[in-house]
């Protein structure tokens, strides 16, 4: 009776072995900090996610989850292992110097160009800094060009001079310290409840977040300025010990589908956002105007000794600043010209 037991345990057993997946399920947890209609939660990583899971046949999946650490404390969540994937911006941390390259004012391309500008530009110099060391980088973008947002319409430049503006960091905030305002210094998921309460009485941010952040309820005025204000950096990131986790053969099906080409999708849909708040913000009845050139030409001499001095700063790092700069604006301009 027991040798029977024993027979039939172990025919049960193999029948569960062969009938078993041939690769167990990986499920990358990806930490998210912006709303979940934000567009890189509705649609950059599940489409990034949809990938993963083409080219890995099924064997990698991805989850979204929210609130496990503040915008600030992304980097670290990916670094240490908490989480599998996140997506950080730059200009929340005064360490990253090389990321101010796709900042500067005056691009005048889409997102879509800058992002790609960008990663090209960082397999070419960038990568020097090191900047992401301890994590893996599949993903560089920009936001679109950064507009000004206030309570009360702005008529001149000299309007800004001690206002009380919500500046993001990076050149953001370089940005606002040319323009004399006082800066206030918060992370994006707290913007609406800092203008509603009068903490802020503008902010400088892409105009897609009339919609996505519900600012068109309580900034009505909308400045933007011909070239942008200046652009946003952002990186997407990978946990090593997540991608060390897998088989060689879905490392690089995840890579392949990381890099320039998640790089360039997610700038896509930035345009995107930004078409759909600046939709929103004329149904809200939002004042939107143009910069006057002068207006213009006065910024970016304010501007140029910023430029200046990122330029100074960062040849630090080991790579020709001026000359990324220069490529980052070529490669931008030439790719939005031929689409």
């Amino acid at each position: 009776m027991l040798k029977r037991i024993a027979t039939l345990l172990t025919a049960c057993l193999a029948g569960a072995l062969a009938a078993a997946p041939s690769g167990a399920e990986t499920v990358l947890k990806i930490s998210s900090w912006a709303p979940p209609t934000h567009p890189m939660n509705s649609v950059v990583w599940p489409t990034w996610g949809k990938w993963v899971s083409e080219a890995t046949e099924g064997r990698v999946t991805t989850k979204i989850e929210y609130k496990l650490a503040s915008p600030l404390n992304q980097f670290a969540l990916v670094r240490d292992g908490i989480a599998d994937a996140a997506w950080i911006f730059h200009g929340y941390n005064t360490r990253y110097v090389a990321s101010q390259v796709v900042e500067m004012p005056d691009l005048g391309t889409s997102a879509e160009a800058a992002s790609v500008a960008y990663w090209k530009v960082h397999e070419k110099y960038l990568h020097k800094a090191d900047e992401h060391r301890g994590t893996v980088l599949i993903g560089l973008m920009s936001h679109g060009p950064a507009v000004i947002q206030t309570k009360k319409p702005l008529t001149a430049l000299s309007d800004l001079e001690g206002m009380k503006i919500r500046v993001p960091g990076g050149v953001g905030s370089l940005a606002g310290k040319a323009l004399g305002v006082t800066a206030v210094k918060l992370p994006a998921p707290k913007v609406y409840e800092a203008l509603s309460s009068g903490v802020a009485d503008g902010i400088f941010m892409p105009i897609e977040t009339q919609k996505s952040f519900r600012l068109k309820e309580v900034v009505p005025h909308v400045t933007i300025m011909p070239g942008g204000l200046y652009y946003g950096s952002f990186a997407l990131l990978m946990s090593p010990a997540a991608l060390e986790g897998m088989s060689e053969a879905d490392r690089k099906a995840v890579m392949s589908v990381s890099g320039l080409k998640l790089s360039q999708f997610a700038g896509t849909q930035w345009d995107a956002a930004d078409e759909a708040g600046l939709a929103a913000a004329k149904e809200a009845g939002t004042t939107i105007q143009e910069a006057s050139p002068a207006m213009k030409e006065d910024y970016l001499a304010l501007m140029k000794p910023v430029e200046e001095a990122w330029i100074e700063r960062a040849g630090k790092d080991g790579y020709d600043a001026r000359a990324a700069l220069a490529d980052l604006r070529r490669i931008a301009r030439e790719y939005d010209k031929a689409r």
